[in-house]
């Protein structure tokens, strides 16, 4: 069982990159680029799922009797991985929408 730290420590990481491939896809529906702003955001889904796993795990040990200590670090870890989904979801809309106005011819190079 990792430590507190270790579990915080890691939701940021995975958290962060889950929302740069997010970021990134996004630059990439902007110039056109849509299969490869899909393939950006299942890696960023990858992270996030990892992370909210991690997330999952310390709730259970809660929950079974293991209480979690809270520190500073675990709250900006939990902020971070908010933080993230948003941006993720965010990054689905948006990819959709440059996606109809690339299709529409909305969009020039």
């Amino acid at each position: 069982m990792l430590s507190m730290e270790e579990n915080a420590f890691a939701i940021i990481l995975k958290g962060g990159n889950g929302k740069s491939f997010a970021m990134e896809a996004i630059g990439e529906a902007k110039n056109g680029n849509i299969d490869k702003a899909h393939a950006l955001m299942n890696k960023a889904s990858a992270e996030l799922v990892d992370a909210h796993h991690l997330q999952s795990d310390m709730i259970r040990n809660e929950v079974n009797g293991t209480p979690q200590p809270i520190s500073l670090l675990l709250i900006h870890a939990q902020d971070h991985l908010m933080n993230a989904l948003t941006v993720k979801d965010m990054a689905g809309e948006m990819i959709d929408m440059y996606d109809k106005m690339n299709q529409g011819g909305l969009l020039r190079g």
